[in-house]
C-alpha cells in the first residue's frame, strides 16, 4: 500500500480518485491548495506518489512542483489537469514532473500510471530546474493530439538537462521551433539562439560558417569571423538537416563536440565553446549509418536524446487548431467555413505544418469577406469537400459540441481508412488503444 497525494480544489475530484485509489489498494491524502499539500510534505508524511492539480486557489500546481523539488525531490508527481496546453506541459515536465495528463482519467490509465511511478520513483531527477516565467511568445508548438503531448512532454525533460538533442521528423513538421522551445525553457534562455541549415550552405563554406576564419584564411576572406559556435556560446545552437553534412565536415564536428573547442579556419590556436547543440534532420540516419554515409561515432554523439516529431497527416485532430492559430496570428479576422475545415481534414499534407501555415495564408490573401471558403485553400482535397462528411458546426457557439463533431468525424475517417482496424485507428490518430475505445464508447461507434 502506497500512501498517495490528491492535491485538487474539486472535492468531488478528490473523492472519486481517493475511491479509484482505495479500490488499487492505496492511501489517498487530500489536499485542496498547495499550503495543505506542502504541509504534509514538510510533515515527511512518508508519500510515494502525488496527483497535482494546476488551477488550485491560492497558488498553482506549478508552484507545488517546484516546491516539492525541494522538500521531496524523489516524490513522482503526476500532473492531471482539464486545460492542457503546450506551454504548461512543457514546464510542467521540466520541473520534473512524472506525467502530464488531462482529466478525465479512465481506471486503467489510473492503474497503469501508479504503477509506473511507483516502479520508476528511484529513478525521478534529484534537481529541478527553476521555473521559467510564461512566455507569450511560446505558444507556436501547438496541438492537443496524443502525438504532440508526447512530445511536449520529451521537450520539457530535455530542456530540464544540457544533453546533445536530435530531433527527427519530415520537412516541415516544425523542427526549429522544437529546439526554440527547448532553448526557452533551458536554463540556457537568457544567451543566444543561433540556427543554421547545414543543407542550404555550400559544403566548402559550411566549415567557415560553424567554426568562424580568420582574415585572410581564403580568398574573399576580409576580416576575421566568429562562426556559429562562438556566437552560440552560453547558448544553444541548432544544426538544421545535418544529414546533408559531407563526412569530411563530420569528423571536424564530432572533433568539437568531442572538445568542447573550435579552431577557426586559417588560426592556428583552438577556442573553447560553452554549447548546447540541438542537430534536426529529416533524413533516417540510422539507415545511413548502416550505409557508410554518416558517421556512428557522430551518430551516437548526437543521438543522446531524441524527440522525433510526428506528421501532420499523424496528428489530424490537430489541423484545424493549427489553422484557426494561423488565423489568429494573420490578424485578418477571418475564419474558416464548415466546408473549409472540411477540406483542411482530408488533405494529406506532404508538406506538413509549413504546408498548412502556407495554405492558411494564401487563403488570408485571396478571400475578401470575413469567411474563407474551399476554393481560397488550394488544396487537392478542396473540389471534394462538398461530397466529404458533413461538419454540422456552429463556428460562433459554444467550443464542446463543436469539437465532439470534429472528433466523432476523424475516428469514422481513421476507421474506414484502417479496414476498421483498431489498433491502426488509433496509430493513425495518435491515440492508446484504450483512449480510443473510450471515444468510440462515448460517441456510439463501439
Amino acid at each position: 500500500m502506497a500512501r498517495i497525494l490528491i492535491l485538487d480544489d474539486d472535492a468531488g475530484f478528490r473523492a472519486g480518485l481517493a475511491e479509484a485509489l482505495g479500490d488499487l489498494g492505496h492511501e489517498a491524502v487530500p489536499a485542496a491548495t498547495v499550503a495543505q499539500a506542502l504541509a504534509h510534505l514538510a510533515a515527511q508524511d512518508e508519500l510515494a506518489l502525488a496527483f497535482v492539480d494546476l488551477r488550485l486557489p491560492d497558488e498553482d500546481g506549478l508552484s507545488f512542483l517546484r516546491r516539492a523539488g525541494e522538500l521531496a525531490p524523489q516524490l513522482p508527481c503526476v500532473v492531471l489537469t482539464a486545460h492542457a496546453s503546450g506551454a504548461n506541459t512543457i514546464e510542467a515536465m521540466r520541473l520534473g514532473a512524472f506525467d502530464h495528463l488531462t482529466k478525465p482519467l479512465g481506471r486503467q490509465d489510473l492503474q497503469e500510471v501508479v504503477r509506473r511511478a511507483l516502479a520508476q520513483r528511484a529513478a525521478l531527477a534529484q534537481t529541478p530546474a527553476t521555473a521559467l516565467p510564461p512566455d507569450a511568445t511560446a505558444h507556436e508548438l501547438v496541438g492537443s493530439s496524443e502525438a504532440m503531448r508526447r512530445v511536449l512532454k520529451r521537450i520539457g525533460q530535455a530542456a530540464a538537462s544540457d544533453v546533445t538533442v536530435l530531433v527527427l521528423g519530415e520537412t516541415g513538421t516544425g523542427k526549429e521551433l522544437v529546439a526554440r522551445a527547448l532553448h526557452r525553457h533551458s536554463e540556457r534562455r537568457d544567451g543566444p539562439f543561433v540556427a543554421i541549415n547545414c543543407a542550404a550552405v555550400p559544403a566548402e563554406l559550411l566549415e567557415s560558417e560553424l567554426f568562424g576564419h580568420v582574415k585572410g584564411a581564403f580568398t574573399g576572406a576580409t576580416q576575421d569571423r566568429l562562426g556559429c559556435f562562438r556566437q552560440a556560446d552560453g547558448g544553444t545552437l541548432f544544426l538544421d538537416e545535418i544529414g546533408d553534412m559531407t563526412l569530411a565536415m563530420q569528423a571536424k564536428m564530432l572533433r568539437v563536440l568531442q572538445q568542447r573547442e573550435v579552431t577557426p579556419v586559417g588560426a592556428h590556436h583552438s577556442h573553447s565553446v560553452d554549447v548546447r547543440v540541438v542537430a534536426a534532420t529529416h533524413r533516417p540516419l540510422h539507415e545511413m549509418v548502416a550505409q557508410g554515409r554518416f558517421r556512428s561515432d557522430l551518430w551516437y554523439r548526437l543521438n543522446v536524446l531524441s524527440i522525433e516529431l510526428p506528421p501532420l497527416r499523424e496528428r489530424l485532430a490537430d489541423v484545424v487548431l493549427l489553422a484557426e492559430h494561423f488565423l489568429r496570428a494573420s490578424g485578418s479576422g477571418k475564419r474558416l467555413s464548415p466546408a473549409a475545415a472540411r477540406a483542411l481534414l482530408g488533405h494529406r499534407w506532404p508538406g506538413n505544418v509549413r504546408e498548412l501555415r502556407n495554405a492558411i495564408e494564401r487563403a488570408v490573401a485571396l478571400t475578401s469577406g470575413p469567411v474563407i471558403e474551399p476554393a481560397a485553400l488550394g488544396l487537392e482535397a478542396a473540389a471534394a469537400a462538398a461530397g466529404g462528411p458533413s461538419l454540422d458546426i456552429d463556428w460562433d457557439g459554444p467550443l464542446e459540441p463543436a469539437l465532439a463533431t470534429v472528433e466523432r468525424m476523424m475516428l469514422q475517417r481513421a476507421l474506414a481508412a484502417a479496414g476498421g482496424n483498431r489498433a491502426e485507428a488509433a496509430r493513425r490518430l495518435g491515440l492508446h488503444r484504450q483512449q480510443l475505445y473510450r471515444k468510440l464508447q462515448a460517441h456510439g461507434l463501439d
